[in-house]
């Protein structure tokens, strides 16, 4: 078999690789978040036919001659950059600018050390905010994957300088859930004010299921993440911020030691808090809502953002999911518009640390930061709401890269069979 063969065998092989990832792209012409890939094409292997010489004295140079055989795929690029914008449900979300959404399932949580940024790395990626809270009081997406951010751990609130309340946010990247509503029972007097300690449920509620005259119902909001007393940097001299996945009603300790294995005999209801009117802040990602039952005002936390050192380089997973792998470079942790500073979280070389008080880096009230230390944030990149990312493939380009491709693999098949003409002929000498 002649050279020209194999040659246009590895160019049959080439086109049809290049063909598949133009297929992708338009299999994903309305994907949301899809990005699309590009297929680079370089030749591959030569032989010598003749060197090449400098010359001399008395004659010229040379240059070389070389055959080749073929080409190869020598890279298929993905584009990171953003097209458009399709219009979605309340509580979809969309990035503009760099950085990812951070997901992943339940157990996740348990393999991250805030000081060790590569663990950042066992979370998914991904471009699409397709967002709600499901059955269980997880903020998931369409495929059922918990959001990773940054909870509220306050039952109360703290009260600022300026007087107003704020949420007390941890440092340790969580999945973001609804908080619990708890239902105590209490008493009343004639003016409508609380007597003594509350009652068991079944004294209040009447057997039509309503509260009886002279009882009355208050709610408090209890968080799944709580801190602890010492509230410095997670992992530090003040211990780590401590995360309870799940919180059985069972177990849970309610007020004047009520037992809440039978919610009939309890002085308290716990279940998950139903929220309406339920907000995504853009431009610091703040999730928050209102309780349907009392109407009080929730914020259950951030969104956390990750950010790699080549967005081009992450890896596909499926489902719209990447992988910050080898080729992305480290993945950085951040909060929207530079509210991690006014809340006391900095991302420092990519670890997380928490500081209290006036946020000094290094005072009484806060811990120690590393020297030098570079504190980061997501800088410009906001949130859409109310949209989903829209794919950026261009559907001009790929019908025009797809004809040329075709066009290519015909003109290998040609050369295969005029090399099979001219291999016949050398055959048909004999006859």
């Amino acid at each position: 078999m002649t050279g020209a063969m194999y040659a246009s065998i590895a160019g049959l092989k080439t086109h049809m690789q290049k063909l598949s990832v133009i297929g992708n792209n338009v299999a994903n012409v309305n994907t949301a978040g899809y990005k699309t890939h590009r297929t680079v094409f370089r030749d591959t292997v030569y032989s010598m036919y003749s060197s090449g010489s400098n010359g001399s004295d008395v004659v010229g140079g040379m240059n070389p001659s070389q055959i080749g055989y073929g080409s190869v795929i020598g890279s298929i690029d993905l584009d990171m950059s953003t097209s458009s914008y399709n219009p979605g449900n309340p509580t979809d979300v969309a990035l503009t600018g760099d950085g990812f959404f951070l997901v992943g399932d339940k157990e996740t949580a348990n393999n991250i050390d805030p000081q060790n940024p590569e663990t950042f790395k066992s979370l998914n990626l991904t471009r699409v905010g397709d967002f709600y809270f499901g059955p269980d009081g997880y903020l998931v997406d369409g495929a059922g994957s918990v959001v990773y951010g940054f909870m509220n751990t306050n039952d109360g609130a703290i009260i600022g300088a300026d007087g107003k309340t704020s949420p007390d946010i941890s440092d340790q990247l969580v999945p973001i859930r609804l908080p619990l509503m708890e239902k105590a029972y209490y008493k009343v007097d004639e003016k409508g004010e609380i007597i003594g300690d509350p009652v068991k449920k079944s004294e209040a509620i009447g057997a039509d299921g309503k509260l009886k005259d002279g009882f009355k119902i208050e709610y408090t909001i209890r968080y799944p993440v709580t801190k602890p007393a010492d509230d410095n940097n997670q992992g530090g001299a003040g211990g780590t911020d401590t995360v309870t996945n799940d919180i059985p009603l069972k177990n849970y300790e309610a007020p004047t030691g009520a037992d809440d294995t039978d919610q009939t005999t309890s002085t308290v209801d716990l279940s998950w808090a139903r929220l309406e009117s339920i907000e995504i802040d853009k431009a610091t990602g703040a999730i928050t809502g209102t309780t349907k039952d009392g109407g009080i005002p929730v914020t259950v936390g951030y969104l956390a953002i990750g950010n790699v050192t080549n967005p081009n380089g992450v890896s596909h997973k499926g489902n719209s999911y990447y992988q910050a792998g080898a080729g992305a470079g480290d993945l950085t942790i951040s909060m929207l518009g530079g509210v991690n500073q006014q809340l006391g979280i900095f991302n420092v070389n990519g670890s997380l640390y928490r500081t209290t008080g006036d946020n000094n880096q290094g005072g009484d009230e806060g811990p120690v930061l590393p020297a030098n230390s570079e504190v980061t944030s997501a800088g410009d990149t906001k949130l859409m709401t109310g949209f989903l990312e829209a794919p950026n493939v261009d559907l001009a380009t790929e019908i025009s890269d797809l004809i040329t491709t075709q066009r290519g693999y015909q003109a290998n098949t040609r050369i295969i069979t005029v090399t099979d003409s001219m291999l016949e002929e050398l055959v048909n000498m004999k006859r």
